[in-house]
């Protein structure tokens, strides 16, 4: 009687790790961003990767603005260096002390609405411009430099999660502006200056610009790029760094020749 050969087991295929939560990768972002990026690439597209961080940035930052305004001593803060640059301006105008002060109160209302106006809706603006933006510097870097073959979006996923370190940062400026009871306190080197703190002074505002948030979030963006075109850290480091100094030179130069066109132009 024929035997029939024994059949050999098959293997028993490895399982697929479970795929990671929403709020998973956003808290992954913070604690092992390496892994976050990683289910950003193999994980079909997905818009809640940047719609929930920028909504989340969008909520702590309009909270944190309401409590710092809700501080008279901050708002008067505020007040306090806009006058000081308006009276430059009435003293190079020679107004009169009646012109002056009737400028003076209708500059202290204006400068009050646009500044809520602009820190309400900055937060909007760079959580959701900012993903499509940036996605695209990654994208071009990492797509197509580094021919990483991964969409667009994928891009503005990556870019977008790492806005989590935006809301982070709503909280801690808040907290420091409260602490500090300072209104331009930031977790940056702009706390070397922030007793005589002027947002006019150009070397006080580079200062700011060095802050420990941003570099973070550059940091998370570099890790982002590099897990998605399978480069190393430190090459899209150099990368995201790089944009990162160029427009930030671009800005600040286009701001100090304003201020030297504006003076050339009252005459100071």
């Amino acid at each position: 009687m024929e035997q029939t050969p024994p059949t050999q087991d098959s293997q028993p295929e490895a399982p697929m790790p479970p795929a990671m939560s929403l709020a998973g990768r956003m808290a992954s972002v913070i604690a092992a961003p390496s892994e976050a990026f990683d289910a950003v690439k193999n994980s079909p597209p997905c818009a809640a990767n940047w719609v929930a961080p920028a909504l989340l940035v969008i909520l702590l930052s309009w909270i944190g603005t309401a409590v710092i305004f809700s501080q008279p001593a901050l708002s008067q803060q505020l007040l306090d260096v806009s006058e000081q640059a308006m009276q430059k301006q009435f003293e190079k105008q020679h107004l009169s002390p009646e012109k002056a002060e009737e400028a003076r109160q209708t500059g202290e209302k204006f400068i009050l609405i646009t500044t809520k106006a602009s820190i309400g809706v900055a937060p909007v603006v760079v959580s959701f411009a900012g993903p499509f933006i940036w996605g695209l510097f990654l994208w071009l870097i990492g797509a197509k430099a580094f021919h990483g073959g991964f969409s667009y979006m994928k891009a503005v996923e990556a870019v977008g999660l790492a806005n989590v370190i935006l809301a982070l940062e709503a909280v801690v400026r808040t907290l420091l502006v409260l602490s500090m009871d300072n209104f331009y306190a930031s977790p940056g080197l702009g706390l070397l200056v922030l007793k005589e703190f002027d947002p006019q002074n150009t070397v006080h505002g580079l200062l700011s610009t060095v802050n420990v948030m941003t570099f973070w979030l550059l940091a998370a963006r570099s890790m982002g790029l590099a897990r998605l075109s399978n480069i190393s850290f430190a090459k899209a480091a150099a990368c995201v760094f790089g944009v990162w100094l160029a427009y930030t030179g671009f800005f600040i130069g286009m701001g100090a020749a304003f201020k030297a066109l504006m003076s050339r132009l009252t005459g100071s």
